[in-house]
């Protein structure tokens, strides 16, 4: 991806006031509220909310076979999850564009390795021109062509969830069995339930679109806050959508540490309430929509280190026929779709944390004595089992300081761990970073 320093960067369209990609919080908290604690908990908890959760939908004739007879604990080359955060755009304010329907502004691949040690979240920029195979609306039963080059978040008004499914596994070459659709209004109900998340501002936020104002320092964001603080894009880094996407894993690195600290996971209301905030906000594929899946996916994550938690973007390079989309770094990418098709430990060691984010270095979670933006987040994952005071291996800076967890921050690369390419840009979900401002 072009170094931001060297040359202009795209700005990425206007930002609707509210959208759909504005649950990426409710995203991995879905995961992390059924999944990460006792089977006898989820599967009572799940139980419960699956038998109010919203309608389910199907996926192609193969995810759905696979779905069906495989256990999500032992999918051969790892299991894959698409996370779908939808924006119908009907009503807002300072839209100026000329859309119908549902978009997948936030769409995020979740892979979790074979072996249980591993999970990396893949997020999808909205504006990426990608190939979309002909898809039928199921609402509707328009067909929609395939085209050789599309918007990529226009797949899931044209074919619904599956459409989304099919794309992404198109340009991965990965099998995805099981997808979720999320609504916007998981976000508020999910901080409120835990509190608020603890975020690091590097620098002042200030946007009137979402009415987003914040000082330098630490902030504890729940409800509109933090739904804001994930919505904005113009009070961050370039004011891109590839800036907001690294802003928000600022935010969900935080969620993370948090849900997995301070006997969250031992708390059986809390837990009930992020169960009911991220299923009761949710349109399940038919393989996820069941308890033995969602007991079975506590089984995969329970016990892993956030060290080994990674959120990295699919690389991307700005388009030249058009200066507001992106196209995909082909040989990037295609080290990324290897990996993750073997199933291979990843590292993200030479790789910046993002184009609004940066590390932090001190135990207080600001910005005072962060390196410069472009500086290694130093994250090496693998195998190993974290052990000890919240400083990675080989990092440029401790990734200690609010919301930080004890103990999940110290790893060591496995020997097979594939390094993935410098300009691939991301984080693990026990490094502390901070969000960049644009002011």
């Amino acid at each position: 991806m072009p170094d931001a320093t060297r040359r202009p960067l795209a700005r990425h369209g206007r930002l609707p006031r509210r959208r759909g990609w504005t649950t990426l919080a409710s995203i991995v908290a879905s995961a992390l509220a059924v999944l990460l604690v006792s089977g006898t908990s989820v599967a009572a908890i799940a139980g419960a909310q699956l038998a109010t959760a919203p309608k389910t939908v199907k996926l192609s004739t193969d995810d759905q076979s696979t779905a069906q007879t495989a256990d999500i604990t032992a999918i051969k080359g790892g299991a894959n999850i698409l996370l779908i955060g939808s924006d119908t755009r009907v009503g807002q304010f300072d839209s100026d564009e000329d859309v119908q329907g549902a978009r997948n502004d936030v769409t995020m691949l979740i892979h979790i390795s074979q072996d249980h040690q591993q999970l990396t979240a893949v997020s999808f920029p909205r504006d990426l021109m990608v190939p979309i195979p002909a898809c039928s609306n199921p609402e509707t039963g328009t067909t929609y062509p395939a085209a050789a080059s599309a918007q990529f978040n226009t797949a899931l008004g044209n074919g619904g969830v599956s459409c989304v499914v099919d794309t992404v596994e198109n340009l991965t070459g990965l099998s995805i069995p099981y997808a979720g659709l999320i609504t916007f209004d998981g976000v508020i109900e999910m901080s409120n339930a835990l509190g608020g998340v603890d975020v690091c501002v590097a620098q002042p936020i200030n946007d009137d679109y979402t009415g987003l104002h914040l000082t330098a320092g630490s902030h504890n964001l729940e409800g509109s806050d933090a739904l804001a603080f994930l919505r904005t894009r113009h009070g961050v880094g370039d004011g891109s959508d590839l800036a907001r996407i690294s802003s928000q894993q600022v935010f969900l690195s935080a969620l993370l540490r948090k849900v997995t600290a301070d006997g969250t996971l031992s708390n059986p209301i809390t837990l009930y309430k992020l169960a009911g905030a991220a299923l009761s906000n949710m349109t399940l594929s038919d393989g996820l929509a069941q308890a033995r899946t969602l007991v079975g996916l506590a089984g995969t994550l329970r016990g892993m280190s956030t060290a080994n938690m990674l959120f990295v973007q699919y690389p991307v390079a700005d388009d030249p026929a058009d200066s507001a989309r992106v196209i995909v770094d082909q040989d990037a990418a295609h080290t990324l779709n290897v990996a993750l098709q073997n199933d291979q430990k990843t590292s993200l060691s030479d790789s910046s944390t993002g184009r609004a984010s940066k590390e932090a270095s001190g135990s207080s979670g600001t910005a005072s004595s962060a390196p410069s933006a472009g500086a290694s987040a130093g994250i090496s994952t693998g195998t190993g089992s974290s052990t000890g005071s919240g400083t990675a291996a080989g990092s440029s800076g401790s990734s200690t300081g609010t919301g930080s967890t004890s103990g999940a921050a110290t790893t060591q690369a496995s020997p097979s761990s594939t390094p993935l390419p410098s300009s691939i840009t991301g984080q693990s979900a026990s490094e502390q970073t901070c969000s960049v401002g644009n002011d």
